[in-house]
């Protein structure tokens, strides 16, 4: 396995593969490597020839610097997680490497729906977003890439991204992957205090809340909405920013429930902000 850490070596690296017949499964990720990322390069190594893993806690996504300092950081155990998992290549360059003119250099800026959703709450949020991605597959260069359904608000807009900018990627959406209590596996869950890992829970219950409620019969998209809110005020320590019932496809909001809708919450757990979503959809 190559572990890298300049832009030019990793895309002679990925250059190569490609000549030699490869095909190039892309891994994007910022660390603190769990089962979630395990799942994306497993998805990865079984369709393509080459695997590779970026590594990079990107400023441009965090609001400010003391959750950007908090993100857990441990290099050398993903590498080794990389290596025992069958990955080619990691790559995994330092701030400078990745903006060499600075924060402030050139942004790639998405669409209205960057504006909804996460992209309220966290303002810029998506602008650090697009331009990463738009900067690791130019650099691939021909590669289909995985993400996880876990931030399916981002999986949308990169999707959107690389058909707006005809960039050579295709976009691979990978199932959540989750604790034995249906939290969402997320690096951001190593920072839960006992009581609220317990607490945090409450999200996965309100999504199943909001699915029942669907499944039921129910197609005013509020009342699912309130039902949802219902289990997570249930918890102390939970404070809802959102819960949202959406179109699949561009998360648009619905008037009405007519067929599958994406279910989609977001709570602060503690002093821990996270996220998580569902489909949904009525029966038959």
């Amino acid at each position: 396995m190559k572990v890298l850490t300049t832009k030019g070596a990793f895309r002679s690296a990925l250059a190569e593969a490609r000549a030699g017949g490869q095909s190039v499964g892309l891994v994007p990720t910022m660390g603190a490597l769990h089962a979630g990322h395990l799942s994306l390069i497993d998805a990865a190594r079984e369709r393509c020839g080459l695997v590779a893993v970026t590594i990079f806690v990107n400023p441009l996504q965090f609001g400010d610097d003391t959750d950007f300092n908090a993100y857990p950081r441990r290099l050398q155990e993903d590498v080794a997680c990389c290596e025992s998992a069958g990955v080619g290549v990691v790559f995994a360059p330092s701030e400078n490497e990745t903006y060499p003119a600075g924060r402030s250099g050139t942004s790639v800026v998405p669409g209205p729906l960057a504006s909804r959703l996460e992209g309220a709450s966290r303002p810029g949020h998506f602008v650090g977003v697009t331009t990463i991605v738009t900067k690791l597959l130019s650099l691939a260069d021909g590669c289909v890439a995985f993400f996880g359904e876990k931030d399916f608000q981002q999986l949308v807009i990169v999707r959107q991204l690389v058909d707006d900018l005809d960039l050579p990627a295709e976009i691979v959406g990978c199932p959540t992957v989750r604790e034995p209590d249906g939290l969402a596996m997320s690096s951001r869950n190593r920072r839960l205090a006992p009581a609220d890992r317990e607490a945090a829970g409450s999200l996965w219950r309100s999504l199943v809340a909001g699915r029942d409620a669907v499944a039921g019969g129910e197609r005013d998209p509020q009342v699912v909405a309130s039902a949802m809110e219902k289990v997570l005020g249930e918890q102390q320590a939970v404070v809802t920013d959102y819960a949202a019932v959406a179109d699949p496809l561009d998360l648009s909001p619905l008037e009405t429930i007519g067929g599958e809708v994406r279910l989609l919450v977001a709570a602060r757990v503690g002093s821990v902000r996270l996220i998580d979503n569902i489909s949904a959809r009525p029966a038959a």
